[in-house]
């Protein structure tokens, strides 16, 4: 069996439910969070778009270390520019996949802290990790939106708002 093709497909999948979340990221809101331990609704859902690119840092680099400064978070102010950098991201992800060998997959991909190893994968696994960890920020933000009486889009069917509309 390929897998290419079908992480392709998953990849497509999940951007475009993250347009549906990030297309409704509300005026106002930007430093909501519902719980002092919790992250900002701003960098929440800058964080997600930032996930979206990070198949094609996977896909072009080898490791990531964050003691070298190989990660910078962004920093948003608003939904425009959060629809702007996922647009970019996703653009950048899916040549990098395009241009992909089945093989590639079978690369070697790690996070670093300076000399300490964080996580050592295959390039396959680093991008499916990315995906999990996209799905689970996207369900952060859900919660937040519906705190919020925000509508909160489907992802796999859906959801309770688009029920009764």
């Amino acid at each position: 069996m390929e897998t290419l093709p079908n992480l392709k497909t998953e990849f497509l999948q999940e951007y475009e439910t993250t347009k549906k979340f990030i297309e409704n990221f509300p005026v106002g809101k930007n430093d909501y969070a519902p719980h002092e331990k919790s992250m900002k609704m701003m960098p929440l859902a800058t964080h997600i778009v930032e996930i979206v690119g990070w198949p094609e840092i996977i896909l072009n680099t080898e490791k990531l270390d964050f003691t070298a400064g190989d990660y910078q978070p962004l920093k948003f102010t608003t939904g425009e520019e959060l629809n702007q950098k996922l647009e970019e991201f996703y653009n950048k992800s899916h040549a990098a996949l395009n241009q992909l060998s089945e093989d590639a997959l079978n690369g070697k991909w790690a996070m670093y802290m300076g000399d300490q190893l964080l996580a050592d994968y295959t390039k396959y696994s680093a991008i499916r990790h990315a995906l999990n960890q996209l799905t689970h920020h996207r369900a952060q933000l859900g919660v937040y939106y519906r705190l919020n009486e925000i509508p909160v889009p489907g992802s796999y069917g859906p959801s309770a708002d688009e029920q009764y509309m």
